[in-house]
Order: C-alpha cells, then structure tokens, then sequence
C-alpha cells in the first residue's frame, strides 16, 4: 500500500501536474505551543476538473519526472468560492 496524503490544491498552472499543499500540527517539545507545518507536493493531475482551493487526495507512485512522485486518485470536496 503506497503512502496516501489528503491536501489542498495551490496550484493548477503547470500541464498535468498540480500543487498540492499539506498541513500537520505539533505541539512544542519545550515551549508546548502547537506549531503548524506546511509541505508542498507536486502530483500528477489525469482529472478533469481539478481547480485551485479543492481539497484532493493524493498517492505516492513511481518517480514521473525530477520533482513529481506522486498522482491525483481523488478529489475530496469542491473548493469553498
């Protein structure tokens, strides 16, 4: 089973590859104050549809090109325009 990661959709301007933004929230080990972190992954897009602000499901799959390593399997809910 590959690696599954559910994000936002920032970027929709490259052919057949989207951006897609991940966040995840931790607390600081010393200060104990939650910090949030932000990933950017680029994935490959074969859906129609697929617009900036969607939240969207993405899996890890083969290398397809230098920066993408991940496919679009799902779109999760329509963007809140």
């Amino acid at each position: 089973m590959n690696k599954q990661i559910t994000g936002v959709v920032v970027s929709t301007a490259m052919m057949k590859t989207i951006v897609v933004r991940t966040e995840r929230k931790y607390r600081h080990p010393l200060y104990l104050k939650v910090i949030t972190k932000h990933t950017k992954f680029k994935a490959r897009n074969d859906l129609e549809g697929i617009v900036v602000g969607d939240t969207v499901t993405i899996e890890e799959t083969r290398p397809i090109s230098k920066d993408t390593h991940f496919r679009v399997i799902s779109k999760a809910k329509p963007s809140k325009k």
